[in-house]
């Protein structure tokens, strides 16, 4: 009997050794969030502390614009919007994954402000890898993307397509086509579907779910006379052909 009880204190005391050598001050997906929503929210107010309490010193952090900001730049970019603005800034689609001094925090922005009682959205998605040294869990590297979206379709007079219509040639034997079919604009090449062309303003035009712009140029006689398609600012010209 003594000895059963002997063997039982030996392993309470193994048991209690072994859970005080657990990792402490772990942190929870639901932490993050917290501190991440703390951050979103000092935005509108220019307030700077959380960005200073949760950056590291040698973080790095890649916003939206492909800025490649320290955390003195960071900081210093976090200033009040201007007179006649606010805003505010959700997090959703929350995904993590949570080691012992690292931990990955994925999710969703979603953005609205008001300017002089106009509505504006916008939709990003970031990535944060937090790092926990000397105790503190704090960011050490963050990367902002941010969704496509379509711009606001525009009001044109489908008369006014006839003079885009017509074969464009890039290279010889590269050609692409612009056809109208039922008061719509599309271009087509080769024999791919074709794709429609939605009015933004006179004489551009972009192409659902695609980033950047379709043009028509107009030569010195005023007729069309090319086709650029712009991408990335970058223009890919097209001749008319016939």
């Amino acid at each position: 009997m003594e000895k059963r009880i002997i063997a039982f204190f030996a392993v309470a005391l193994l048991l209690t050794a072994l859970s005080s050598c657990k990792p402490r001050n772990q942190i929870t997906q639901d932490e993050l969030v917290r501190r991440t929503q703390e951050l979103v929210d000092s935005v509108a107010a220019g307030d700077q502390r959380p960005w200073k309490k949760y950056f590291a010193e040698d973080c790095m952090f890649f916003d939206e614009k492909g800025r490649n900001m320290s955390k003195a730049a960071l900081v210093a970019d976090v200033t009040p919007l201007p007179a006649g603005s606010s805003g505010s800034i959700k997090i959703g689609k929350v995904q993590s994954h949570i080691e012992r001094k690292v931990a990955v925090l994925s999710y969703d922005l979603d953005e609205k402000e008001t300017i002089y009682g106009q509505e504006m959205t916008a939709r990003y998605h970031e990535t944060d890898t937090w790092m926990r040294r000397n105790g503190q869990w704090q960011i050490v590297a963050g990367q902002v993307l941010r969704y496509y979206e379509d711009p606001a379709p525009g009001k044109v007079n489908p008369a006014s397509f006839a003079e885009y219509l017509g074969t464009y040639e890039l290279a010889p034997g590269q050609t692409l086509a612009i056809l109208a079919d039922g008061g719509l604009l599309f271009r087509q090449r080769g024999d791919r579907p074709k794709d429609q062309l939605i009015p933004e303003a006179t004489d551009i035009f972009f192409r659902k779910g695609v980033e950047g712009r379709i043009l028509f140029q107009h030569g010195d006689n005023g007729k069309v006379d090319a086709l650029i398609d712009r991408r990335n600012n970058e223009d890919l010209v097209w001749k008319k052909a016939r």
